[in-house]
């Protein structure tokens, strides 16, 4: 069974950094693609960041120079660096890949920014 662990939340000020952690279980995780997504009440999933199993990586418009994505094959665990974060940035920050078909959540870490 695939697990995804994610840790490193917490509440900081504006322009203060952050950085999640994931650690993976379960698969052979060099093989899989990995996300960060974000929610917060009443909005949908947002896709955050993703890097590809060779370590190409994308980010949507909002976190671009200021969240970087990386990834550690022997230790299975991915990272998202948040670096200068907003109080637009507070959300439940969730770790994500598909397996087999179907896919696969981690239960969140809550990022919550003060102005």
């Amino acid at each position: 069974q695939v697990h995804l662990v994610e840790s490193g939340g917490g509440l900081v000020q504006a322009g203060e950094s952050l950085r999640l952690s994931c650690r993976v279980s379960g698969m052979n995780f060099r093989l899989h693609p990995m996300n960060w997504y974000r929610q917060t009440p009443g909005k949908q999933r947002e896709l955050v960041a993703g890097i590809s199993s060779d370590s190409n990586t994308n980010y949507v418009d909002s976190v671009k120079d200021r969240f970087t994505i990386s990834r550690d094959n022997v230790r299975t665990t991915v990272y998202l660096q948040m670096n200068s974060l907003r109080p637009d940035d507070t959300a439940v920050y969730y770790c994500n890949t598909q397996y087999k078909g179907n896919q696969v959540w981690g239960r969140g870490a809550q990022v919550t920014v003060s102005s």
